[in-house]
């Protein structure tokens, strides 16, 4: 499957690695891709006002204009239409600061402000892995809401299916700021946030009053096409299937603990859990991708999840985010945990703290933190092969890093 990366890249979630991609049906250009964008120095605080004013006239100019259109066309013309438009708006975003416009495309997404999806999927799009069907492969990753505050809006894209987080238990601020970083020419962003998280609660409250809602949109269109003609193409709806990623506090030194708590805290909401081990951003976590210490994390979040009482679907399986930059060994332990534990995928890769020749002398280039988008294709790549030839095709994969259209 295919998953967008914070809104930065896109993931590839592969049920038999390598096969042919299909393409999406159409470009998801939303002001969630705006937070890739690339831009210039952030301007002075009295110019970045204007121009969020005239953002925020031109947006609302573009509503009316929507809200005429609508009365004259049938829906499938107006979101194509939609889309088209977004394109033209989305240059905007790159005059504000990385972390405002990312901050603004959460906000849009959540008020319902951006563009919605209506055409349904081809058929050939439609994905069945883990017991849960994927009406496309094309899905937005962990760190683009990072506290699910745009759930529905963001499945509403087009997405067949949106990850949030990384969620911490407690809430903490990640690092200093700045912390996100363009860069122009290479279709690239560099960022060190550092887990920020609003924490557990906070989440799963949200995450709790969209449960309801969520089932009940995806009952009954859901229900009729799966058991229905399979040559008829999926309704589109925001009901798509919704991953949690697991992060740990800064400064807890008991990890599992953490992880163990998201569990019982988030999991009862998700369709899919992930442990992300593999953030550069938070000091000492990708140590947990070592041989012994993620065999002991795995089982305890395992553990964790069986203990709980689950209905006739069982639990949500549970995947293991890696990085990008390890060593054969590295790699050759984490398919050997993964393979002797069940694990039920892995997600290859999260961003990295290398720098390709592509990206040298370009700005912000030596700015500390992950790098992703176009120039982590290569490198994420790279371990996803190396990845499925140890795990012989036994484990689903999740490829994330670099996808562009």
């Amino acid at each position: 499957m295919v998953w967008a990366q914070a809104g930065r890249t896109s993931k590839l979630l592969l049920r038999r690695p390598f096969r042919r991609y299909v393409p999406p049906p159409r470009p998801f250009s939303t002001v969630a891709d705006e937070v890739a964008a690339h831009s210039k120095a952030p301007l002075p605080p009295k110019s970045r006002l204007t121009w969020q004013r005239v953002l925020t006239g031109t947006v609302l100019g573009s509503l009316i204009a929507t809200g005429a259109y609508v009365g004259t066309s049938d829906e499938a013309t107006i979101s194509a239409w939609s889309f088209e438009v977004s394109k033209y708006l989305n240059p905007l975003f790159r005059l504000l600061d990385p972390e405002d416009a990312h901050k603004i495309a959460i906000k849009a997404a959540g008020q319902g402000l951006v563009p919605r999806e209506t055409r349904p999927d081809p058929p050939i799009l439609r994905v069945e892995v883990w017991g849960r069907t994927f009406s496309n492969p094309i899905g937005l990753a962990a760190g683009f809401d990072k506290n699910a505050e745009a759930v529905d809006g963001l499945l509403g894209i087009g997405f067949g299916f949106v990850e949030v987080g990384s969620v911490t238990p407690l809430p903490q601020e990640g690092n200093p700021k700045p912390r996100v970083f363009r860069l122009l020419d290479q279709g690239a962003i560099i960022n060190r946030y550092g887990f920020n998280s609003e924490g557990i609660v906070a989440v799963a409250k949200r995450l709790g009053a969209q449960h309801g809602k969520r089932r009940l949109a995806e009952s009954v269109p859901a229900s009729s096409w799966i058991q229905g003609d399979q040559n008829k193409a999926a309704p589109r709806t925001s009901s798509g299937l919704l991953g949690v990623n697991l992060g740990k506090n800064k400064n807890t030194e008991d990890a599992a603990s953490d992880y163990v708590q998201g569990v019982h805290t988030l999991s009862q909401y998700a369709d899919y859990l992930v442990i992300n081990v593999s953030s550069p951003n938070t000091p000492g976590l990708r140590k947990l991708q070592g041989r012994k210490q993620l065999k002991d994390l795995v089982k305890k979040v395992i553990a964790a999840r069986d203990e709980m009482q689950w209905g006739e679907n069982g639990p949500p399986p549970l995947l293991v985010k890696i990085a990008p930059d390890l060593s054969k060994q590295d790699i050759a332990d984490i398919a050997a945990v993964a393979l002797t534990l069940r694990v039920d995928g892995l997600i290859v890769s999260n961003t990295t703290i290398s720098r390709p020749d592509s990206i040298i002398g370009a700005p912000h280039a030596e700015e500390i933190g992950g790098l992703s988008g176009k120039p982590l294709f290569k490198l994420s790549t790279e371990v996803l092969r190396d990845i499925y030839q140890l795990t012989r095709g036994k484990i689903p994969l999740i490829g994330c890093g670099g996808i562009s259209r």
